[in-house]
């Protein structure tokens, strides 16, 4: 079952250890370290969607059309789905920590070089480069936060902070509101200032960073298994000292034999052939919630401009992120108790009935009756897109957890967040020919609602029961003696 050489067994209690854990302040600096990320995924693309008018003209912008604006979505998603299977492979392989720090120093260089664009095509390929860091984020970040936080958290913690997009999209959106002002700042600064701003606050979670350790469960699996002990000896004290409690013993254990690496070829075939019924329902969760976020975000701040006269969309689109956010926050509990099948199929299909509505209707909408009614539905559909992540980091061996993040996130929004935003752009830009009439856009509208709900519905028929229980009994690693798994799709492999 193994690629690479076998390089010992051992026999480890760490997984059980980890998951006794109580909450603790170790836990809020692994949030706090490793969670902002999606704090600068919302400020990217919310400043995006907000400047898109100043990037237009061709004095004080760069010139762009409604299509480009589109076009810079799309490679924005693009550069993030190469992203996520470049850094993804070297975060299974090199280790989580190596490639978290790595992937944030690619954004800061990156978003800088956005800020100093001087025409469309550097434009498009620094946003390109940008999306590359941001992706390798989603594979090193999702991998170690669920390999850090203990089972019991696990939902609530992963839904809440791939949420907290929010919180960065509300702030870029509050931002580029005096940026956006030329008696403030002249318009040929605004949005570089907003895009520099972003390179700020990617220095201070590099700082963060570096006091998060490394997951122990991947030091075991990977012959080092007395870093991972060290590591969660130091962990253990930490947590008494602040709770002033002594933890229960374990007696769960697991038997793993180590190996240096795991090949390509092996991870492919976990995911096809031991586990295809979660494969389909990875396929379509991501599918789902890329079209639906990627082509209504990403050209939103365009469509009220173009169809509704508004000039400063900040506070429309900082509204419409406060309720996402706060959907995340009060729904995450809910995945840990009611359970991850019910309320992911119920935030997806509930979500994208009120999109369909929200389409067929889409004429009788003034800017603050769309705000809010995007606002409804988007309450429902970022607890759901969240728990997407949340479902591709625990469903699958530990061996294959950051490329299988990344495989998922770079197909569901290759075919979503990369069509999207360009059938976006060009039906706002095609609607401007016809007498800005906004309901040509409803199509777009159609197509995120249809793919939603059968998100849902996959969820319904192949959704795992996950909550409450630790990763390695969802999915056994491929290094463990004896691999099985509680899925019942999954076909026992031959003996190594």
């Amino acid at each position: 079952m193994s690629g690479g050489v076998e390089t010992g067994r051992i026999t480890t209690d760490i997984p059980a250890r980890m998951d006794r854990l109580p909450w603790a302040r170790f836990h809020w600096l692994v949030v706090i370290g490793l969670g902002t990320v999606w704090i600068l995924d919302g400020l990217e693309v919310t400043i995006v969607g907000s400047m898109s008018a100043a990037l237009e003209p061709e004095g004080t912008g760069l010139g762009l059309s409604s299509f480009d604006v589109g076009f810079a979505g799309a490679a924005y998603v693009a550069g993030a789905c190469i992203g996520a299977l470049f850094f993804g492979q070297l975060t299974d392989r090199l280790g989580r920590k190596k490639l978290f720090l790595i992937t944030v120093a690619v954004y800061t260089v990156a978003t800088v070089a956005t800020a100093f664009a001087m025409n469309p095509t550097f434009y498009f390929i620094a946003r390109f480069f940008t999306g590359t860091g941001i992706g390798g984020e989603y594979a090193a970040i999702n991998s170690a936060i669920d390999e850090l936080i203990p089972a019991k958290y696990r939902g609530r913690v992963d839904v809440a902070i791939n949420g907290s997009f929010w919180v960065g999209a509300a702030g870029g959106a509050l931002l580029t509101i005096p940026l956006l002002d030329p008696t403030l700042v002249p318009a040929e600064y605004g949005w570089r200032i907003a895009f520099a701003l972003g390179a700020i606050l990617a220095v201070g979670i590099f700082i963060v960073r570096r006091h998060v350790p490394e997951s122990p469960r991947w030091l075991f699996i990977h012959g080092r298994e007395d870093e991972g002990e060290e590591i969660v000896r130091g962990i253990e004290k930490r947590v008494v000292d602040d709770t002033g409690r002594e933890l229960p013993s374990v007696s769960d254990t697991i038997t793993i034999r180590q190996r240096k690496s795991i090949g390509i070829g092996l991870i492919a075939r976990t995911v096809f052939t031991l586990y295809p019924r979660r494969t389909i329902l990875c396929f379509s969760l991501f599918i789902g919630q890329a079209f639906l976020y990627n082509a209504f975000f990403f050209t939103y701040g365009d469509t009220l401009t173009t169809f509704m006269g508004v000039t400063q969309t900040g506070w429309y689109i900082a509204a419409f992120a406060v309720s996402n956010f706060l959907g995340a926050l009060l729904l995450g509990p809910l995945f840990d108790t009611i359970g991850r099948v019910k309320m992911i199929a119920g935030t997806y299909i509930l979500s994208g009935t009120l999109l369909a509505i929200t389409g067929a209707t889409l004429g009788a909408y003034t800017a603050v009756t769309l705000t809010l009614m995007g606002a409804i539905i988007f309450f429902f559909a970022s607890a759901g897109a969240s728990s997407a992540y949340l479902t591709a980091s625990e469903i699958f061996p530990m061996e294959t957890r950051a490329l299988c993040i990344a495989f998922f996130y770079a197909i569901g929004t290759a075919a979503g967040g990369i069509a999207g935003p360009l059938l976006f752009g060009k039906l706002i830009e095609d609607a401007t020919t016809g007498g800005l009439d906004i309901t040509a856009i409803a199509i777009g509208y159609f197509i995120g609602a249809a793919l939603m709900i059968a998100g849902g519905i996959a969820e319904i028929v192949l959704g795992v029961k996950a909550e409450g229980q630790s990763l390695e009994s969802i999915a056994q690693p491929l290094t463990a003696e004896d691999p099985s798994g509680p899925d019942s799709d999954r076909k026992q492999p031959a003996p190594a």
